[in-house]
């Protein structure tokens, strides 16, 4: 499922319309009774639905909703906010239709009849304003807006919540607040971003025939789905060994975090890698194969109990290499860093590699192999010399550009992972909850990115795979064991079986 722009959505609707040839009163037509039949499904056949309607397509969708609900028996008002001059082309001709079928709209003139109308109201339909809105709201539209998330009513969104920006960062805006929205074609990136996605409430995508071809011409960004785990996961050969999944090297650690890259050499092997070798400094061995014995170690050189440049660790026998868990940000272990950065495989940088990583970007230019950064966004705002805030209006775009500037990929953890190549493709993972911000969840998430890395001929269909696993452990964890509060990263651990059991 493509993830749209305001922009992007309105070339889609036009190419379908010019070039496909779906009209646009028959893709109203279809949005509306779409939108109708998942309105159904979350009220009651008594419940009092009041149509409120502004100008544009979203009004347009409005009147279809009415008309259906109207022949369906439901106790069904439509409110016309704005003057009849303000309803033209498709919408107009929608209007017309619900009248002529015997429906009456109600055009609203005083703000006090709006009291009225919510006091004799269960459930309100936001058909006021769609995609193209840039800004604060104006009167009096403001103001119906206000009204509307302070009245004791379910509040259903068509496309977007009335106010709310489709795009990314706009600060600027008041919007209705949505208990559900059913969002048209395709969602909206606002769906994906902390600062807006709780007024959308409950969401959900109609299809109205936009053709999947169409989507994908116009929008570089996707939804990662169960059903697209399933197909590019890969399966095991019955005649595979240890080697033909993948020889992995995880390299960090220190005296004081033993705990990280156990937890990732861990998941790593749980998650099917072949074989993985932890190097570290000595003291963590010990640990790591009491907690793993099916790893493999190398001691590298340490000063008070921190990594520092070791050029005996050969990189030549690895098909992937993570590095950065646990291993602190002593000066000393910047150039540990940079020779690993030399090797001729893919590399996954996390954690405190990424500290590291910022005084060698340059570097990272000029590698052959794939690099793999996995920052949260306060790492990410380190990297972009920008504020954490800065970062979490416009995750998207600071990505992609970061991705695009240094070749690497790019995997914004976060609510909504945003997964980014350097070619610009974009893909979200939504799987994952709240129990997930504890220490040692990242560090857990850089094991399964190693094994499906080791595991994939294609690189982004790995990380998009390995972010899918850790949410879904975590779900399944919680729904059967766990909750919110107790969930430990060594539970997700012990949740990945699960969710190859599941859904295989």
């Amino acid at each position: 499922m493509n993830i749209v722009t305001a922009e992007e959505m309105y070339d889609v609707d036009h190419y379908t319309m010019k070039e496909i040839g779906l009209d646009g009163k028959v893709l109203m037509e279809n949005a509306g009774r779409a939108v109708s039949e998942k309105v159904k499904q979350v009220i009651r056949k008594e419940d009092r639905v009041t149509i409120v309607i502004g100008p544009g397509n979203n009004g347009g969708d409005g009147f279809v909703i009415a008309r259906t609900f109207m022949e369906d028996g439901y106790r069904v008002q439509a409110v016309q906010l704005v003057p009849d001059k303000k309803i033209g082309g498709d919408a107009s001709y929608h209007k017309q239709i619900f009248l002529n079928c015997g429906g009456d709209v109600f055009l609203l003139k005083e703000n006090d009849e709006f009291d009225i109308i919510l006091s004799q109201t269960d459930v309100l339909v936001d058909c006021i304003l769609g995609i193209g809105v840039y800004g604060p709201l104006r009167s009096p539209i403001k103001e119906y807006v206000r009204k509307i998330n302070e009245a004791n009513v379910m509040i259903i969104s068509v496309d977007i919540p009335s106010g709310l920006p489709s795009d990314e960062g706009l600060t600027d805006f008041e919007s209705v607040q949505a208990d559900y929205t059913f969002t048209i074609g395709a969602p909206k990136l606002s769906a994906f971003l902390q600062t807006t996605a709780i007024f959308y409430g409950k969401w959900e995508t109609v299809s109205i025939g936009f053709p999947k071809k169409v989507l994908s011409q116009f929008s570089k960004r996707e939804l990662w789905s169960e059903q697209l785990f399933k197909e590019t996961m890969p399966k095991r050969n019955p005649f595979s060994y240890k080697g033909n999944h993948g020889r992995g090297l995880i390299v960090g650690g220190s005296l004081v975090m033993p705990g990280s890259i156990t937890m990732t050499v861990q998941a790593a092997l749980k998650a099917g890698a072949g074989l993985i070798t932890a190097a570290t400094v000595k003291e963590n061995i010990p640990i790591i194969t009491s907690n793993c014995p099916e790893a493999m170690s190398i001691p590298l050189s340490d000063v008070n109990g921190f990594l520092v440049n070791d050029t005996s660790i050969s990189t030549s026998n690895y098909d992937a290499i993570a590095i950065g868990i646990g291993m602190g940000r002593k000066e000393g272990t910047t150039n540990l860093v940079r020779t690993i950065m030399q090797a001729n495989c893919p590399l996954i940088i996390d954690a405190d590699g990424l500290y590291h990583l910022k005084s060698s970007l340059s570097i990272v230019k000029k590698r052959q192999a794939p690099t793999i950064i996995t920052p949260h966004a306060g790492e990410m705002a380190m990297l972009l010399d920008v504020s954490i805030k800065e970062l979490l209006l416009s995750p998207f775009q600071y990505s992609l550009d970061f991705a695009r500037e240094y070749g690497v990929y790019v995997v914004l953890k976060g609510k909504f992972t945003i997964i980014t190549s350097p070619g610009g493709r974009q893909i979200v993972n939504t799987t994952g909850n709240q129990g997930l911000a504890k220490g040692g969840s990242g560090d857990v998430l850089t094991g399964i990115i190693l094994a499906m890395v080791l595991q994939h001929d294609d690189l982004l269909q790995s990380l998009c795979n390995a972010c899918y696993v850790h949410g879904k452990a975590a779900d399944l964890q919680i729904e059967e064991k766990n909750t919110y509060y107790d969930l430990m990263a060594t539970d997700v651990i012990s949740g990945i079986p699960n969710v190859y059991r599941t859904l295989f």
